[in-house]
């Protein structure tokens, strides 16, 4: 189930969104302001970010930024009452991926975020094959011809995330931001532990190889 984080301080608006996409299947959370946000990121794995500018404790430009430097792939929209062009311009250049001014139309919000998860590639069954081999997210399993391993919530994530983006090497700092969290206590040591956890689990698999970049990081490498 696709999980959207809404971030919005108006109690109105921010329940309308919820129930509304409660309704269409989405999974929910819910932040007053940044900071609340931040702490969702932090302990949840959220597909996309719905957020207001104008919030008190951190406003959104603020909060896209904080983002932007652990989260890049991670879709968010803009949903305000800032209408000028300049705030507009600066809602992208910070680093979101669609801006809507309110008063919102509850459909229209509901198909943007539809175009923007066919863009990322996030899709509802939260399933990811390679060749034989499946992950699903919503189990935390690994299949492959009958046989079924659930994986630890750390391991899977990681391996879920390599898996995601064949080839693309990501530091340990990068995969420490995104797995753990930005306020973690564990250091870059703990992903070489469950690196080889999963390699040791896997070393059987023909599908995919997890290859260390030697000084930078790892990455998965799809071998059908």
């Amino acid at each position: 189930m696709i999980k959207v984080l809404i971030v919005e301080d108006n109690d109105k608006l921010r329940r309308m969104i919820d129930i509304y996409l409660n309704q269409n299947n989405f999974k929910t959370y819910t932040a007053k302001d940044g900071l609340e946000a931040l702490d969702i990121l932090d302990n949840n794995s959220i597909d996309l970010v719905i957020y207001d500018i104008m919030m008190p404790n951190m406003d959104g430009f603020e909060l896209i930024k904080e983002l932007r430097t652990v989260y890049k792939e991670l879709p968010i929209i803009i949903v305000t009452a800032k209408e000028s062009k300049d705030d507009k311009m600066m809602g992208f250049k910070v680093g979101t991926d669609d801006y809507m001014v309110k008063p919102i139309d509850l459909e229209e919000l509901l198909m943007r975020i539809q175009a923007l998860l066919r863009r990322f590639n996030i899709k509802n069954e939260h399933k990811l094959k390679v060749g034989d081999v499946t992950l699903d997210y919503d189990t935390l399993t690994v299949s492959k011809n009958g046989e079924n391993i659930i994986l630890p919530k750390k391991e899977f994530y990681l391996l879920y995330k390599l898996l995601s983006y064949p080839q693309r090497i990501f530091t340990r700092m990068e995969l420490m931001d995104d797995i753990w969290g930005m306020n973690t206590n564990s250091d870059e040591q703990t992903v070489n532990v469950h690196i080889r956890r999963l390699r040791e689990k896997f070393k059987d698999y023909d599908e995919f190889e997890i290859i260390t970049i030697r000084g930078l990081g790892y990455k998965a490498e799809n071998k059908i």
